[in-house]
């Protein structure tokens, strides 16, 4: 079914971004996987090629274009070329961080970060998530007190995207401890401060080109000039900006599962099993067929999920029902391609096998998909 959300001017711009992946990072990717992080220079490369905060205003460098469809293109071609662990430091640096500053960040602060976050030479990281809490953020204990024209910030972060790289950090801390949401407020902790230390690169399952790190504060000297938006409106502004993240996560996880059934499809069209291809075999057939079927519903929720956020109007259940549905669908189809790859889908050279290891973490970041679930549910009056 032909789609109706893109027009030329993103099919343009698809074909520029596949340009790139040609020549800046299929080359380097299965070493960048070895070595668990993507040079810094990469994302300077994509800054050049016009690939990085697109919705920055012109006079910051940024192209103007408030366009999600946009973020959209660059997560389906990461997917559908294998390279799921770039795509999550891209995705994570446009639609996840960069809200933040657009929505908060005072004229000051937009002079100083804005023009680096679109040339990438200031990779972004948002730090919420601490090693005692998971999605229970008004638990959280890293403060920062106040003293004169700075906060002193300490505490800890863990399971952070871009955290190697990032040179601004969204730091969600409590500025009021006796408060629980409303005691939130978040800081921009920036590469260099005394005190802000970076600990192992974690070793995961998938995700391998991916620097997810622990981060810990110790007596960190922040300007208050370094506060987004208002002190104790920290927790609003992280919910406000969930219906994107979630849509991003959603719609990576549906690039990703049409990725592998296309390579399934492939696979089971050349590979032969008692004197014939196994795709013409009654399961295999039966088992793409479904998962072709749940994949083009999938998409056709995320489409229109997209043109309900770029018009304002996509909800946080909304959001929060396309995050748990399109990441259980991409379980789903890694699964059972898998299996019809038989053997070689438990090989790494196979993308499948990546793809694989790289799925199962979008049932936990964003929101666990339990959470998702009682959000949903609370929504029906349950």
């Amino acid at each position: 079914m032909k789609r109706a959300l893109f027009e030329d001017l993103h099919e343009d711009f698809r074909a520029s971004f596949q340009t790139f992946l040609e020549r800046e990072v299929k080359g380097g990717y299965e070493q960048w996987e070895r070595d668990g992080i993507v040079p810094r220079e990469v994302f300077e490369a994509a800054g050049r090629g016009g690939f990085l905060a697109m919705a920055v205003p012109e006079p910051f460098g940024g192209a103007g274009a408030e366009d999600f469809r946009l973020n959209l293109v660059i997560g389906e071609e990461c997917q559908r070329a294998g390279l799921g662990s770039f795509g999550l430091g891209i995705t994570l640096h446009n639609d996840i961080c960069l809200p933040y500053f657009l929505s908060y960040a005072t004229p000051e602060q937009s002079e100083r970060w804005l023009a680096g976050i679109v040339s990438g030479e200031l990779i972004t990281a948002i730090a919420m998530t601490e090693p005692g809490i998971g999605s229970d953020l008004a638990g959280m204990s890293t403060s920062a007190r106040r003293d004169g024209d700075h906060y002193v910030v300490n505490g800890a972060k863990t399971f952070i995207t871009n955290g190697i790289n990032a040179d601004l950090v969204i730091t969600a801390v409590k500025t009021d401890p006796s408060e629980r949401h409303r005691g939130i407020s978040l800081l921009v902790i920036e590469r260099g401060m005394d005190g802000f230390e970076r600990g192992r690169n974690l070793e995961k399952i998938g995700q391998h080109a991916q620097d997810t790190a622990e981060l810990s504060f110790d007596d960190v000297r922040v300007p208050a000039a370094n506060l987004l938006g208002e002190e104790g409106r920290g927790f609003h502004y992280l919910v406000s900006n969930l219906p994107q993240e979630r849509l991003s996560i959603a719609a990576s996880a549906v690039a990703a599962a049409e990725a592998m059934l296309g390579w399934t499809l492939d696979y089971v069209r050349e590979r032969k099993a008692f004197g014939q291809t196994i795709g013409s075999f009654q399961n295999s057939r039966f088992t793409l067929a479904e998962l072709h079927g749940e994949t083009e519903i999938a998409r056709g929720l995320i489409d229109r999920c997209a043109v309900a956020l770029d018009a304002g109007e996509l909800t946080p259940e909304e959001a929060a029902t396309a995050k748990w549905w399109c990441t259980d669908l991409q379980g789903r189809v890694a699964d059972r391609c898998l299996q019809l790859f038989g053997g070689y889908g438990y090989i790494l050279e196979y993308p499948i096998a990546r793809a694989f290891a790289d799925a199962r973490v979008t049932r936990i970041y964003g929101g666990a998909n339990e959470i998702m679930k009682e959000i949903v549910g609370r929504s029906l009056g349950l």
